[in-house]
């Protein structure tokens, strides 16, 4: 590793010569404000002009994101100068931002103001008139409010780099810039997929999951038999949200909070991602057995569902049927469940507590019912259940340990844990699919193989005389690689697991944010650091389960007894199975001004 010396306020300093100015000072110790840069200190923009700093030699101020360090450079973070530049900068940016911050649903968690504050910004400084608003709340999942916008620019390189997408770009030019889809058309009109990637790295308010919070109050007030489902990521992440180190699992403590907010019912997703298991291992044993059409893929990941009827329409009937685990959870709560407890389905209120925004527009797919009774009524983000704890005055982190309800489908195994991280669906089935072939578990019982967070993983397996190629893509710019395959009869896989989000759902768009200001020496990719330490939460959670395969589960085996039948029957395929169709985009006017529909 070559490395060059520096001096950053006349200390002398060796650093890596690959770095810019603002890797360098935060390596050494120094907190440089940034607001366009959210990975390890880079950033291809320097728009936000938020990290300026002095150097020697250099004509005028530069952007610390952007400019490399060399050898003898002479860096001044904390002169007067710099410090003026900087505060400047944010105040000219809050000159063209809304002042509503305590009605903006990212206070307390808002980049903007942090920065203000560590740089001093001074309120009003700056007056005049404000760029025209559009305001967008059209989808079920993603609020876009342009008087937030700071134009920094990482949401549209969050889209590319997840998906190779360019949903998101800047439109006009100079005081009338703003972001948004091509036209500043609605994210209803485009090609967005829903996955809330650009929520996640929003500095601001301008990008937001669009909250539920609401319906589950009402279904509560009205004495709905309110029934909460978590999935697994949650548990990962949701401590982020009270200040805990990232990837701490609070299964407990979560599971008591929800008790404590009134719910009738609290139940683990993985329930559903075990019924997922049994659905989709029979299905694809079928496939191969019978001469169907492989290779079979996965369609837990309602982003990746959206991709593909977008972008590859001709190969949705390589996706497996299954719904994804929260829905075909719901449904089971709209029947069994119910039937069990002499509940009309139409009083049930189902609540899935979901890392995703994109499972927010997949309840409202028209496919999501059974005899007119919705699978799942309201999707919650881990940061809306977070703001539901804290506004409810629970002290999250002095709350003990509470178990789910164990009533009909309070069991889980291992299986369904890892459901949240890439891998984690091609594993569990993988798990099952090897005892119903091989007529005994695997030992040990992990498929290491197929784990690992790069963005394609591939692997051959071999199960009752079979060779099984399968593949792992998250993210649908990796996907995209295995999907051309496919489409020109190149592919050697049986079985590919597909998630929308790089990671897999631990890194969900309904996710605690991805905060760099807040973590200034973390010393490597901070996206990764996340994804990483909340995947390895749930391999923890996996590996002490006593249960570890989804057919070991003992109230999955009583369901199909006493309702179901047996895997892929006729009841399971009228409550757990759903088709797909090519995405035609909803056609409505944009709406312009600070006023949603």
């Amino acid at each position: 590793m070559k490395t060059v010396n520096i001096k950053i306020d006349g200390r002398p300093y060796e650093v890596d010569a690959s770095m810019t100015i603002l890797m360098a000072a935060r390596r050494c110790g120094y907190e440089i404000p940034t607001l366009c840069s959210f990975h390890h200190g880079t950033c291809n923009k320097g728009s936000c002009r938020v990290c300026l700093v002095e150097v020697k030699g250099a004509r005028g101020l530069v952007a610390s994101c952007v400019y490399p360090v060399s050898e003898g450079m002479e860096i001044k973070v904390s002169s007067p100068l710099a410090v003026r530049a900087r505060r400047t900068s944010v105040e000219l940016l809050l000159s063209n931002h809304a002042t509503n911050c305590q009605a903006c649903s990212k206070n307390g968690h808002c980049e903007l103001l942090h920065v203000a504050k560590l740089v001093g910004a001074r309120e009003g400084r700056f007056k005049g008139e404000k760029t025209k608003t559009f305001y967008d709340d059209v989808t079920p999942s993603i609020v876009r409010d342009t008087s937030k916008c700071i134009l920094c620019g990482r949401c549209i390189e969050r889209c590319k780099q997840a998906h190779g997408n360019g949903v998101l770009g800047f439109i006009n030019r100079g005081f009338d810039t703003v972001v948004g889809p091509a036209g500043n058309i609605s994210f209803a009109e485009s090609p967005c997929l829903m996955c809330g990637q650009c929520v996640s790295v929003c500095p601001t308010g301008a990008l937001m999951a669009k909250s539920d919070m609401d319906k589950v109050d009402a279904a509560m007030d009205a004495g709905k038999h309110v029934v909460v489902q978590t999935a697994p990521a949650v548990r990962a992440a949701l401590g982020e949200m009270f200040g805990m180190p990232i990837g701490t699992p609070v299964t407990g403590k979560m599971v008591n909070a929800l008790h404590h907010l009134g719910f009738a019912k609290v139940y683990d997703t993985d329930f559903g991602a075990d019924l997922t298991i049994m659905e989709e291992a029979t299905e694809l044993v079928g496939r191969i057995k019978n001469g169907g059409v492989l290779p079979m893929i996965t369609s837990c990941s309602p982003g990746w569902i959206n991709y593909c009827e977008t972008y590859y329409p001709d190969l949705l009937p390589n996706l497996s049927s299954c719904k994804s685990p929260h829905q075909m959870q719901g449904a089971i709560i709209k029947s069994y469940y119910a039937k069990q407890n002499g509940l009309d389905p139409k009083d049930v209120f189902v609540v899935s507590i979901m890392p995703c925004t994109a499972k927010k527009y997949e309840k409202d797919r028209p496919q999501m019912e059974h005899d007119g009774v919705r699978d799942v009524d309201a999707v919650l983000t881990t940061v809306e259940l977070g703001d539901m704890i804290a506004r409810s005055g629970l002290k999250f982190n002095r709350l003990e340990d509470r178990e789910y309800d164990h009533d009909l489908m309070g069991e889980y195994s291992g299986a369904g844990v890892i459901f949240g991280v890439t891998g984690g669906v091609m594993e569990a089935a993988l798990r099952t699919a090897y005892y119903w072939l091989e007529g005994k578990e695997r030992e040990p019982v992990q498929f290491t193989e197929v784990r690992g967070l790069e963005g394609i993983r591939e692997a051959s397996l071999t199960m009752g005389g079979l060779t099984l190629n399968v593949a792992m893509a998250s993210g649908m710019a990796n996907a995209r690689v295995l999907l051309d395959q496919i489409r020109e009869g190149k592919s050697k896989y049986h079985f590919i697991e597909i998630m929308c989000c790089p990671g897999g759902c631990v890194n969900g768009g309904g996710q605690p944010p991805v905060r760099r200001c807040f973590l200034p020496n973390e010393e490597v990719n901070i996206m990764d650091t996340y994804i990483a330490k909340r995947a390895a939460a749930l391999y923890s959670e996996d590996e002490r389960q006593v249960v570890r395969q989804s057919h070991n589960n003992t109230q999955i085996q009583a369901l199909y007894k006493q309702f179901l039948g047996e895997p892929n029957s006729h009841l399971a395929h009228e409550l757990l199975h759903t088709t797909y169709a090519p995405r035609a985009p909803f056609r409505v006017k944009k709406k312009e001004g600070g006023q949603g529909a």
